[in-house]
């Protein structure tokens, strides 16, 4: 199931996502929340009619950085023999069809497409074995980076944490099981030129491997989301792109860059 969170006449709500043609889909209405038991009410509304917005709101995003061998390489970095995390704040999260700010302290702003993995539940030292049950769904993401800021300071915080610099979306999907994820294609365009594209399967760490480590030091909460790597092909991104995430099974991610105003 496709769960999408969206705001129509003032109001947000989550849905579930019909329909295979992107101009006939529409939002089933759920009643409460999709992190508890919940039930779909039978109203339902045209996408075209409403505004997406982050299918979640994280209290954390947890990503983790090298975990493709060639991406690790094309910028001169050492594959990690362990997952290598950092954070990136709540307030980086936009939409699809959000705009990507160019942060006015950097001149190397560029793309990293991602498997966004969303956590279900709140849980904590998950066992290998559990990790499926902790999972939600998955989503598009891009780990937009100041590349030159990352390169000068040896904290990532202003690099990978400003404003609008994490879109994720355009829902996320729950009906994929932890094998077919692990093994997706992953592509990006930026005004249509195919700039990324590589498969989940070359991760280095696993999505069990990420969920496991972690969890072993913080507590996960329902709508957490997990990064899990970018592969090779980023690049600089220019005030006016259009730049889109397509993950096999899941749906296009696409924002649109401006300058901060």
């Amino acid at each position: 199931m496709r769960i999408a969170r969206f705001s129509i006449d003032g109001n947000v709500a989550f849905g579930a996502v019909e329909g295979d043609k992107q101009d006939e889909l529409v939002l089933d209405i759920i009643k409460g929340i999709p992190f508890t038991d919940y039930e779909l009410s039978g109203t339902k509304v045209p996408l075209s009619k409403v505004r997406l917005l982050p299918p979640v709101l994280p209290s954390k995003i947890v990503a983790f950085g090298r975990n493709y061998g060639e991406h690790a390489r094309e910028l001169g970095n050492e594959v990690p023999d362990a997952p290598f995390a950092f954070f990136k704040p709540s307030t980086s999260v936009i939409g699809p069809g959000d705009e990507i700010q160019y942060p006015p302290f950097s001149q190397e702003l560029h793309h990293e497409a991602e498997l966004a993995v969303v956590i279900g539940r709140m849980c904590r030292e998950v066992p290998r074995e559990r990790v499926k049950d902790v999972i939600f769904g998955y989503t598009c993401a891009n780990d937009v980076t100041a590349r030159d800021v990352q390169k000068r300071e040896k904290q990532w915080a202003r690099a990978k944490g400003f404003d609008t610099s994490c879109p994720l979306g355009p829902w996320v999907e729950t009906d994929l099981d932890l094998e077919r994820a692990g093994d997706l294609t992953i592509q990006l365009t930026v005004n249509g030129e195919q700039r990324q594209l590589g498969r989940t399967s070359e991760m280095i760490h696993s999505i069990e491997d990420l969920v496991v480590n972690i969890s072993e030091a913080m507590t996960l909460l329902p709508g957490d989301v997990i990064l899990t790597g970018t592969p090779a092909g980023v690049g600089p991104l220019h005030v006016g792109d259009e730049v889109a995430v397509t993950i096999e099974g899941i749906g296009t991610l696409t924002n649109k860059v401006v300058k901060r105003g």
